[in-house]
């Protein structure tokens, strides 16, 4: 698994491409050598509840607003389904992630995945009835999941790229 192969620098490099907490990071390194992709996926997961809340305030740093210009390949993938909607639904996304941040005091983290806005909006106003501890707990798995289907894209590219060398 190149994962395991690369420098340290490099490792660090990829999983920072997957999320921005230099804890989380730290936490994958120290579990490496991984046996095989559930393995890296296990431990993505145990890294991330183990974290602090200041670790995933980072990890949400690292992240751009839905609807806004994304600033990573990663994060324009995953909002591909916002890109074409309607101005007034972009529009209507921009004022509740300003409410959102307002009240919770960081970015709305999502698992977009090619969603249209109307639907992530949807999703947007329901978690504004959340209490703050509900909605760290929601954010934490939403997390999870990017970060899962970060590394499974980053593990497959791998996959094709061993493939490729082998034929």
């Amino acid at each position: 698994m190149l994962l395991n192969e690369m420098d340290d620098d490099a490792a660090r490099s990829a999983l920072h491409a997957c999320c921005a907490s230099t804890a989380w990071i730290e936490r994958m390194m120290r579990a490496r050598p991984f046996r095989d992709v559930p393995a890296v996926l296990d431990a993505a997961d145990r890294a991330l509840s183990e974290i602090s809340e200041d670790d995933l305030d980072e990890a949400l740093a690292g992240h751009p607003r839905i609807g806004d210009r994304p600033d990573n390949a990663s994060s324009a993938r995953e909002q591909a389904g916002v890109a074409g909607s309607a101005a007034p639904v972009l529009a209507r996304l921009r004022e509740r992630n300003a409410s959102y941040e307002q009240r919770f005091g960081h970015v709305y983290l999502v698992f977009a995945n090619g969603r249209p806005a109307d639907e992530l909006l949807a999703i947007l106003d329901r978690r504004m009835t959340n209490d703050a501890a509900t909605e760290r707990r929601v954010v934490r798995r939403e997390l999870a999941k990017i970060n899962r289907a970060r590394l499974l894209r980053m593990l497959s590219t791998e996959r094709t790229a061993d493939e490729g060398v082998s034929r």
